[in-house]
């Protein structure tokens, strides 16, 4: 049997776009195939947006699927680009209409736009709040490595780093492209089979943002409405420190999120841990767990020194009435790992550190999973 131009685009359909993660054929994208008679086949592809950051990816996928066909010598490819209005009409069949839910459901009187997707109680996404009251305690790289465990044990993951004064998750994730702009919505790079949107990647190296409140809740409302996240499983929210308008702006957008507080063993961290945990009671979110980090550090002599004191994180946990998640070691190879981007749970899995992760990412997604369903097609009359 001949080779058809149909049979192409059949094995075409599977293939997916890397960023938007739905089948090329089904978003378009797949313009014209033409069979030539001695089995060369070349393919038109629409690209979403010029300069796209993963053409070779889809380049290469899109090979990989024509070339084991019957009949198939050699694939060939060309690009073209989605116009404005393509691209319009992609991102309303994507992620919905802007206009249509202006000014729905929002916390503060200055925020415009659609309605928060995760504060709906049909949506499938656990928000995951790490919490740590204080600076210092290594917050930012239990969010990193527990995302990417999270990752690793097969669910959909998207991180929103709320720390918008220090943020550090792009570094730490080591993702090394920004976000593509698809008709004002973003889509967000992703790393480690992580997702994650950050104020980093609008920022000039080395410049500071100076900030005033309704910035700040109009910059989060935008990172959870704006962004393509396409219904994650979980998404991680790396918090800043202290109770301030940040955490008092996400309480309100994320109703349904979950805390989690990270504290270190010594009393002085745990008593400002407690703060953030008491914030969470007073805006009625739950908190689920506390882990402990830095908890000891194993010397060359195989000796275990307990430098920040010990006891700390089950204290904590007892007072709360929630369980110790876990306790993580000291070990230099979880500081590098977040300064170079390449997170230690990622690059070195057979390591304790990184067991100790995936053991927190367990308990999180199992043991602590919510108990009550929504679904919004269920009504009481």
């Amino acid at each position: 049997m001949p080779l058809t131009t149909d049979q192409i685009v059949e094995a075409l359909r599977p293939v997916e776009d890397p960023e938007l993660r739905r089948s090329i054929v089904d978003l378009g994208m797949v313009r014209n195939v033409e069979i030539g008679g001695d089995g060369d086949v070349r393919v038109l592809i629409a690209l979403t947006v010029a300069g796209c950051p993963l053409r070779n990816e889809i380049q290469t996928r899109v090979a990989g699927a024509v070339q084991p066909l019957e009949g198939v010598r050699s694939v060939g490819l060309d690009f073209t680009v989605m116009t404005d209005d393509e691209r319009e009409a992609l991102r309303t069949k994507l992620h919905g209409d802007p206009a249509a839910t202006a000014g729905a459901g929002h916390a503060h009187g200055h925020a415009e736009g659609r309605a928060i997707p995760f504060a709906q109680s049909g949506s499938k996404t656990r928000p995951l709040l790490i919490s740590s009251g204080k600076g210092g305690v290594g917050k930012s790289t239990v969010t990193t490595n527990l995302a990417v465990a999270l990752a690793q044990q097969g669910h959909s993951v998207g991180v929103v780093d709320a720390d918008i004064y220090g943020y550090s998750i792009p570094r730490m994730l080591g993702t090394d492209r920004e976000p593509v702009v698809l008709d004002g919505m973003l889509l967000p790079p992703e790393m480690w089979g992580v997702r994650c949107i950050s104020i980093g990647y609008f920022v000039p190296e080395g410049q500071a943002v100076i900030w005033r409140g309704p910035m700040l809740h109009k910059a989060l409302e935008q990172f959870l409405t704006d962004v393509f996240w396409d219904e994650p499983d979980f998404l991680l929210v790396d918090m800043p420190p202290g109770t301030g308008d940040i955490a008092l702006s996400l309480s309100q957008y994320l109703p349904r999120g979950e805390v989690y507080v990270v504290t270190t063993p010594q009393p002085a961290a745990q008593k400002v841990a407690r703060l953030s945990a008491a914030m969470a009671e007073k805006v009625h979110l739950p908190v689920k767990g506390v882990i402990e980090n830095m908890s000891w550090f194993t010397g060359d002599d195989g000796t275990r020194y307990e430098l920040f004191g010990s006891g700390g994180g089950a204290e904590l946990a007892e007072e709360l009435d929630v369980p110790l998640l876990g306790q993580l070691p000291l070990v230099p190879a979880l500081r590098e790992g977040s300064d170079d981007g390449r997170p230690i749970t990622a690059v070195d899995p057979d390591s304790d550190t990184a067991a100790a992760f995936r053991a927190i990412a367990e308990r999180i997604a199992v043991e602590l999973r919510p108990r009550k369903v929504f679904n919004p097609q269920l009504k009481i009359v």
